[in-house]
């Protein structure tokens, strides 16, 4: 699926959310989610390519995704339009959606939230465990919410002939 991928970096909405993305991790965390310095579509560029997932969401009622990085396209199995047209909810089965709920309402009260691990579905179906999540709240130079984002380094596949 990756070859099918494409990313809009030089798109202004893209870089503007890549660097709210960036400067909001730092603000909150204390310290830089990808050390790279350059132009904004160099930036945008390296996230997009980083080898850890990234996505955010904004503020609507049901949030909608507006980022997702190449590996969290192809974890989630979405091309980049799709993915940012989907509320974020539909990321995890309706059983996990009161627990996504706090999750979601406990970061927005204390900035993040770290070391987070629950269970997401792909578009086509497919589990997998989540580890070792940091969310974040974003908030732009004005200190306007602008919805939250995630990262993460792992996740395993959850095979459905075993029990976890």
């Amino acid at each position: 699926m990756s070859a099918s991928i494409s990313f809009p970096e030089t798109d202004p909405t893209i870089l503007r959310q890549t660097q709210l993305i960036l400067n909001s991790f730092q603000d909150q965390l204390g310290y830089h989610l990808l050390e790279i310095e350059g132009s904004p579509d160099t930036i945008a560029r390296s996230l997009f390519d980083a080898p850890f997932v990234v996505v955010s969401h904004g503020t609507e009622a049901d949030p909608i995704f507006n980022y997702g990085n190449r590996q969290g396209l192809q974890l989630w199995e979405f091309s980049w339009d799709e993915f940012t047209r989907m509320p974020s909810r539909q990321c995890v089965e309706p059983s996990g959606f009161d627990e996504r709920s706090q999750l979601l309402s406990q970061a927005n009260q204390c900035g993040y939230i770290t070391n987070y691990r629950g269970v997401r579905i792909s578009r086509t179906g497919k589990r997998f465990i989540i580890s070792d999540v940091i969310l974040w709240n974003l908030h732009d130079e004005t200190d306007r919410y602008c919805g939250q984002a995630a990262t993460f380094p792992h996740w395993t596949f959850i095979d459905e002939n075993c029990n976890e």
